[in-house]
């Protein structure tokens, strides 16, 4: 049965006030959603029609092909306008509409998006990005001289930066482990957490999807085997939610940070920060809040002066993204990604892809690797000469170019992404 107006909108937490939608934000989802009519999620992921209607509810300049939305991804022409409709409203009278009108309505949206993540509101902060929420958890535990932490050397580079200077000031140790792109199995990373932690081991960080590869982490069997051992896992999720379907429960986390301005599509500098009630307590905000704020989520929001408009235009974008699906939203990244990278796999044996490409392990996100051909270079032509964005990778152990499309790409985009590569495979690059 195709969407209608109501079950649009009955994704979104009883009490909130939409902002504005361009005019015809909403008919173009209704009709996307007429198109697709009560299909499973794998028909209409290769829908043009469909995606040809979500597509127009992005203001982007298509001379430009952006494969680099895992870096931050344009929102939605409504939730960009939202949010702009509101920085000009605070700024009729900062210190009334800003605190008085627009900032209580953050309550709607931290129930909207505890109701997509799955938890609690009390358990549900909003928070400006993935790096924030990590952060606050990082400087936030208690940690003695000669505690360990377990990370990757995949985790993502400022989390890594974090705990480093933890160790430069509180003499913790930061035990780094590696594992294979892609691994071998989902239980060889569990096996290789398990061996690293020592009697001494109080915190593990693992990303639920690598910003590198985007292999998707067993992240529910590591918190298992960690709480066995007393072992409290923090989870970066800033490249996953809204990405890929899953909540709270699959992955029985105590601690979860995400970032919004990536594939949930709103405004830059929108996250949040999942702490589970009874751990609140143990964890030190960020920044400076009363002790009465001890057991509540808001104390992780006690960062002074800030807009409202970011963060209530994220009902916008989560209305965007129940009127998609989850599913459905999955399932077009994944063929996307499949579409770019089993082509190519398919032209030259040069090319290898580290990303698994499967429905479990991976969504969106994946890493070519071309030998032969210097990524960093290769990375520049596809911009300065095809006006193609990519993400060049150079990590130790390996390297290549991330390639993150997103709902709005269009198969043209991708094939011209794939017809540029197969160029430079036949003739190199200019010198």
């Amino acid at each position: 049965m195709g969407l209608n107006r109501r079950t649009f909108f009955s994704g979104l937490a009883a009490g909130i006030a939409l902002p504005a939608f361009r005019a015809d934000a909403m008919e173009r989802i209704l009709a996307a959603s007429r198109a697709a009519g009560g299909r499973a999620a794998s028909d209409v992921a290769g829908d043009e029609a469909y995606w040809s209607e979500i597509a127009r509810a992005f203001d982007v300049d298509r001379t430009l092909v952006n494969l680099n939305n895992g870096g931050c991804s344009p929102a939605p022409a409504h939730v960009l306008e939202a949010m702009i409709r509101d920085l000009r409203f605070s700024n009729e009278i900062p210190v009334h509409h800003m605190w008085n009108v627009l900032e209580p309505r953050i309550e709607s949206v931290r129930r909207d998006l505890a109701a997509e993540f799955g938890c609690d509101p009390e358990e549900m902060a909003i928070t400006r990005n993935a790096s924030e929420s990590m952060e606050t958890l990082t400087f936030g535990i208690d940690l003695k001289a000669g505690d360990e932490v377990v990370v990757t050397n995949q985790n993502y580079p400022r989390m890594l930066t974090a705990w480093d200077q933890r160790a430069r000031r509180d003499g913790i140790v930061v035990r780094t482990i590696s594992f294979p792109v892609p691994p071998p199995s989902p239980g060889d990373v569990v096996e290789r957490f398990r061996r690293a932690i020592s009697p001494r081991t109080r915190v593990i960080e693992v990303t639920h999807i690598t910003n590198l590869t985007g292999q998707i982490l067993p992240v529910r069997d590591i918190v298992r085997m960690a709480r066995e051992r007393n072992v409290e896992v923090f989870v970066d999720g800033a490249h996953a939610f809204a990405h890929f379907p899953f909540r709270q429960g699959d992955l029985e986390c105590d601690y979860y940070g995400t970032s919004l301005h990536k594939w949930l599509l709103a405004p830059i500098g929108t996250g949040f920060l999942y702490v589970k009630k009874e751990k609140q307590k143990k964890i030190w905000p960020l920044l400076a809040a009363p002790a009465s704020m001890d057991g509540d989520i808001r104390k992780y929001e006690e960062i002074g002066t800030h807009p409202a408009a970011n963060h209530n235009a994220i009902a916008g974008a989560m209305a965007f993204h129940h009127g998609i699906g989850a599913e459905r939203k999955a399932a077009r990244l994944r063929l996307l990604r499949d579409r770019w990278a089993k082509r190519l796999l398919a032209a030259d044996p040069r090319v290898r892809v580290l990303t698994p490409l499967n429905d479990t392990e991976s969504c969106g996100i994946g890493l070519i690797r071309i030998e032969g051909i210097d990524t960093p270079k290769l990375q520049a032509w596809l911009w300065e000469k095809h006006r193609i964005l990519t993400t060049p990778i150079v990590h130790p152990e390996f390297n290549g170019l991330r390639v993150t499309p997103n709902v709005y790409t269009t198969l043209p985009e991708v094939d011209l992404f794939s017809d540029r590569i197969e160029e430079a495979l036949r003739k190199g690059l200019p010198a």
